[in-house]
């Protein structure tokens, strides 16, 4: 049998707004806050002993300096790519320029600490 990821984990400064603003662009919910500060979200009713994939934001001192290696992708459940564009800008996301020509189908984007994720043109199923 093989491994399976299960968690997520981000370095930020602040895990509770970070938490805060991934649950609203996700629909997830906190499922628990670490004496240390760290905090786990995931969908609601996440089943520690088969939890799917969760996101630890755990906090950390040391400033993001350039782009990260790994980031997220994100498409629309119920909704066109720019309404969804627009909703995430609500929230506190920003435009974010990694080099991208302009004429990609995808908008980069930034979470409130600067972390870069896309938001691709599909509209997908909510997840199950």
């Amino acid at each position: 049998m093989a491994c399976r990821i299960t968690e997520l984990v981000l370095d930020c400064r602040n895990p509770a707004v970070l938490a805060d603003f991934w649950c609203q662009v996700l629909g997830f919910v906190v499922l628990q806050t670490e004496e240390d500060g760290s905090v786990e979200i995931g969908p609601a009713g996440t089943d520690f002993d088969d939890p799917g994939l969760t996101l630890v934001f755990s906090r950390s001192t040391e400033p993001k300096q350039t782009k990260l290696r790994l980031h997220f992708d994100v498409n629309a459940v119920d909704r066109s790519q720019d309404e969804e564009l627009q909703r995430l800008l609500e929230l506190g996301a920003r435009k974010a320029d990694v080099g991208q020509t302009g004429e990609e189908s995808w908008h980069v984007l930034a979470d409130p600490e600067g972390n870069e994720f896309c938001l691709l043109r599909r509209t997908v199923k909510p997840a199950s």
